[in-house]
């Protein structure tokens, strides 16, 4: 998710220099911000087309749109260590970077949990089993216990989807988004660049293993507060976040001209590409995943650094669409269960839902643009300043 964080111009650090108050920011990464934004737009597109699968992942139309957030891990890492690894050494402390990580992601948090218990009346039906069942003081206790990002165990949750945060199922990753970030922050930034090396091959493996040799041969799953839940947040997590984290610090770079298009392209055809190697071989498509995963993704990755601060249409495009990713992924899902019911109760077929279902991508876009500017932008800004400033703030890039 994009990181717009805030460096504090002190008195001390001023009298050191005279410029630090009107020094340049780090640049963005923009067309890391817009590859950002086509993942987002990819998993709605994934997420709606999902009900015409009936549950079976060799039937989806948009078939790997969730590898989408190990996309997102493996962008995250690199952002973070862009953002932070050098206020480290300046003395920044685990609570600082604790308080700016809360200040990005939590606010966004808040609202799709909000949402999510909005819009949950719309929601009843029998691909729900539990949601009938539910009182309305316990939707509260869930929306309350989402803001807080606790999770549920599969016992506890209210719609019969074992997932964590059954009001807003994908705030599952931002779960494991804070603990890769805690990781970082305890003790993993400290790594030299060989032993950071080392984990993220280690990762790999595991990350392979779980692909080509486990039961399934993808990587859905994570949402789950049990043993195979965590197993498979855990997997999907370290690898793409730590070796986003040391792509950056490697500093490999790839010019190549219209890298936004290109990244784009690669993207979109790797999240909808079919199933491989049907039910007797569930090792191909793992393998196709893993490939993606290890070696792909970090490819898209070192293009889309190759250049910073570009500008043109296309990258005009892609800065809006990088802005509006994390509220689009956090807020979409509730109109998503509402779409899933409907088309479960109705039975309705994919060429008469296509319709609706393009209604439901425009309007989650839109419910995400007034988040974003109505909501998410004006709170990071007043808890910037409550938590972050007692002094003078000047924006720092992703």
């Amino acid at each position: 998710m994009t990181e717009q964080t805030w460096t504090l111009a002190t008195p001390s650090s001023e009298a050191a220099t005279s410029t630090v108050a009107t020094a340049s920011p780090k640049g963005h990464y923009v067309i890391l911000d817009g590859l950002r934004g086509v993942a987002s737009l990819m998993v709605v597109v994934f997420h709606l087309f999902e009900v015409y699968a009936g549950g079976n992942p060799q039937k989806q139309i948009i078939n790997h749109g969730y590898l989408a957030v190990d996309f997102f891990f493996l962008l995250s890492g690199f952002v973070i260590a862009y953002a932070y690894d050098d206020r480290w050494a300046a003395g920044m402390s685990q609570w600082e970077f604790y308080k700016r990580r809360l200040v990005r992601l939590q606010p966004m948090i808040i609202m799709g949990s909000l949402i999510g218990a909005a819009l949950v009346v719309f929601q009843y039906s029998s691909v729900f089993p539990k949601l009938e069942a539910a009182s309305v003081w316990q939707i509260v206790g869930v929306m309350l216990l989402g803001c807080l990002m606790i999770p549920l165990t599969p016992s506890a949750e209210i719609r019969g989807w074992t997932e964590n945060y059954p009001l807003n199922g994908p705030a599952w990753s931002l779960f494991y988004e804070y603990l890769a970030n805690i990781l970082y922050a305890a003790g993993l930034r400290k790594l030299s660049n060989r032993a950071l090396g080392g984990l993220v091959a280690l990762a790999a493996l595991a990350l392979v293993h779980m692909l080509v040799f486990g039961p399934r041969g993808d990587v859905i799953g994570g949402w789950a507060l049990d043993a195979g839940g965590i197993r498979i947040g855990l997997t999907r997590v370290l690898f793409p976040f730590f070796a986003g984290v040391l792509l950056m610090r490697l500093g490999r770079r790839i010019k190549v001209g219209g890298a936004f298009a290109v990244c784009g392209l690669l993207l979109i055809v790797a999240l909808a590409l079919p199933r491989f190697g049907g039910t007797e071989r569930l090792w191909v498509n793992g393998l196709y995943e893993a490939l993606c995963v290890i070696v792909l993704f970090p490819l898209i990755v070192v293009i889309g650094a190759g250049e910073k601060n570009v500008d043109g249409p296309s990258v005009r495009i892609a800065r809006f669409f990088g802005d509006l990713s994390y509220p689009l992924y956090i807020t979409h899902y509730p109109l998503v269960y509402i779409y899933t019911g409907w088309v479960v109760n109705k039975k309705v077929p994919a060429a008469q839902g296509a319709l609706v279902g393009a209604g439901v991508f425009v309007a989650a876009v839109a419910i995400a643009y007034v988040c974003l500017k109505a909501y998410d932008e004006p709170a990071r800004r007043w808890l910037g300043g409550k938590l972050l400033a007692p002094g003078r703030l000047r924006p720092a890039a992703d």
